[in-house]
């Protein structure tokens, strides 16, 4: 997903340098015309995700779960649109149809949902009268959801076009500030409205709009702290974690990292940091 992001978003950022302007127009809006070949580009995988995810037809499906002892088929009954459940949602479908259902991930965040466990909200046996989707594969890294994403490296972009259009403090703070502010309202509203929920597995449009946003404040806080206050020494950390995302982003994945804290402890085991 990164790579693909990644790869979209820097192939429009180099094939359209030499088109936007040098220096912006007066106003505050001169920055998105000057680079709107990459809002076009995050706009067209809006659509794109927007209008299969509500509009396609998902049937019903089936797949097989293998054990020691014995090989049981389960069958999900859908025939909808628009579905956003675990069960019946077109992500899922797209995936199951480009990628082939036995390329799918097995142990889906889901599986965490009272309807499916005892122990949730944490990872458990699943139980017996758990509907079949519970045990369903799900790909959290699919194809239609990756090109939503292309949506959230769009903003990112932008965060840093701010950065080189604008020299001042003031001026770069109030750009990335209020389209912050402004992602946040959008997905707060989508949410609890009920309209389009916040949903990694789905990335939904909210779910781009609530981190990016959320990365827009973030990033505004430690501009004021490091860059306008020259507090730089007490963040020297994050400059390596910086330089090293991938490779903290597998520490954490892989679980090297939480055990690496959870090896220090006072007296027992169960004191640790």
């Amino acid at each position: 997903r990164i790579a693909l992001v990644y790869f979209i978003v820097a192939v429009i950022e180099t094939l359209t340098t030499k088109r936007r302007p040098t220096v912006l127009e007066p106003g505050y809006s001169s920055i998105f015309t000057a680079h709107c070949w990459q809002w076009l580009g995050g706009f067209v995988a809006f659509v794109i995700y927007m209008t299969t995810t509500y509009s396609l037809y998902v049937p019903d499906w089936s797949f097989v779960v293998s054990t020691d002892s014995e090989t049981t088929q389960y069958t999900v009954k859908c025939g909808m649109r628009g579905h956003l459940g675990p069960a019946c949602n077109a992500v899922g479908y797209v995936d199951r149809e480009v990628w082939g259902i036995n390329h799918l991930y097995m142990y889906p965040v889901w599986q965490r949902l009272k309807a499916c466990t005892h122990s949730s909200p944490s990872s458990g046996e699943i139980r017996e009268d758990a509907p079949s989707w519970c045990r369903a594969p799900f790909e959290p890294e699919g194809l239609l959801s990756s090109i939503l994403a292309i949506l959230s490296g769009t903003i990112g972009i932008h965060y840093g076009h701010v950065l080189i259009h604008f020299k001042g403090h003031s001026e770069r703070l109030k750009q990335w500030v209020s389209i912050a502010l402004g992602l946040l309202i959008v997905a707060i509203i989508l949410h609890f409205t009920d309209a389009i929920p916040i949903n990694k597995q789905l990335y939904s449009f909210s779910y781009v709009c609530f981190t990016a946003g959320a990365a827009g404040i973030v990033f505004s806080i430690f501009y004021i702290l490091i860059d306008v206050w020259g507090w730089r020494t007490p963040f020297l950390f994050l400059e390596w974690i910086g330089m090293n995302a991938m490779l903290i982003y597998v520490l954490g994945a892989q679980g090297i990292l939480p055990a690496f804290v959870n090896g220090w402890y006072y007296k027992s085991t169960n004191n640790t940091l």
